[in-house]
């Protein structure tokens, strides 16, 4: 545990990721954020440097990882001119962690590898409590020997590792990602619509969740969102907004394939529809607003 440990993007996963490897005996020497004061109040915990400029990051740790929004916030963090980590990046690894395009995955891979950085993708297919507790879903695409030497350090936030899988090269990992979430989002709309539905019906919901959850209609949504579909309780873990964009990288990528994909685009209107309607911070559960008589953006 000799390796020193930054993170950029320090929300609630990238900010519980922290705190767990902390805990682990590792060394958080460094945290930067877009927006500041989550980076300083972080950095005052845990005892690091709440870093003012990408390459203050790159210079204060062996391994970076970075917890970002979307493509273009990949991209600009590893931007090639102006400040980027990338700035004395040479013998440095970064563990990219967000859900973006496969695409983008293998640009920073290539881009890490010409100025002599390492490179892997892990991406999370879990929440905010198991960043925190060390029982994240890591999916991981890349190098197999970059893998195999972060193994210790990502076995820490996988479960001792049994939940962590290598998928293969650069990209593959972010596919994977995708359909997970896309999956997750049609069920996660499919139960907004059935709940919406045994509401209108006047049958209790709580009962008809329960049958769904004996039987074929089971997902694992029931559990993590039909309660706060019915409590109207959408306190914000995976926003509305993020289950849009990540919707979208998989129909990019069934479009590249030649794919329809009916229900994924369905799915995807109605997220669409909640960041339209001022609804896309809400968590994903909120799907329910758009579908549970009496309900609806005001």
């Amino acid at each position: 545990m000799n390796e020193t440990i930054a993170f950029v993007g320090v929300g609630r996963m990238g900010a519980n990721m922290a705190r767990r490897l902390k805990d682990q005996n590792y060394r958080i020497t460094a945290v930067y954020d877009v927006h500041a004061p989550s980076a300083q109040t972080l950095a005052t915990e845990l005892g690091a440097k709440a870093c003012a400029t990408l390459a203050e990051v790159t210079a204060a740790a062996d391994i970076i990882f970075t917890v970002v929004t979307d493509d273009a916030a990949q991209r600009k963090v590893f931007a090639a001119v102006g400040d980027s980590l990338l700035l004395g990046a040479k013998g440095k690894t970064f563990i990219n962690c967000a859900t973006i395009s496969p695409e983008v995955h293998v640009e920073i891979e290539a881009a890490a590898t010409r100025v002599g950085a390492f490179s892997l993708e892990a991406c999370m297919a879990s929440s905010i409590t198991q960043a925190r507790n060390g029982t994240l879903f890591l999916m991981c695409g890349g190098q197999r020997s970059v893998f195999d030497r972060l193994q210790p350090l990502l076995k820490l936030l996988s479960d001792d590792g049994k939940l962590l899988r290598y998928i293969g090269a650069a990209g593959t990992a972010a596919q994977v990602k995708a359909l997970v979430n896309m999956v997750m989002n049609i069920n996660t709309a499919g139960l907004a619509e059935g709940l919406g539905l045994a509401t209108a019906l006047g049958l209790d919901a709580k009962v008809v969740m329960e049958i769904f959850s004996q039987t074929g209609a089971n997902s694992r949504v029931i559990v993590t969102d039909g309660d706060d579909m019915i409590n109207r309780e959408h306190s914000c873990f995976f926003s509305a907004a993020h289950a849009s964009k990540d919707s979208g990288i998989a129909l990019a990528l069934a479009q590249k394939q030649g794919l329809n994909l009916p229900l994924a685009t369905a799915t995807k209107a109605q997220f669409d529809c909640m960041v339209a309607t001022g609804l896309g911070e809400l968590d994903k559960s909120g799907i329910a607003e758009l579908t549970f008589p009496g309900r609806g953006p005001k």
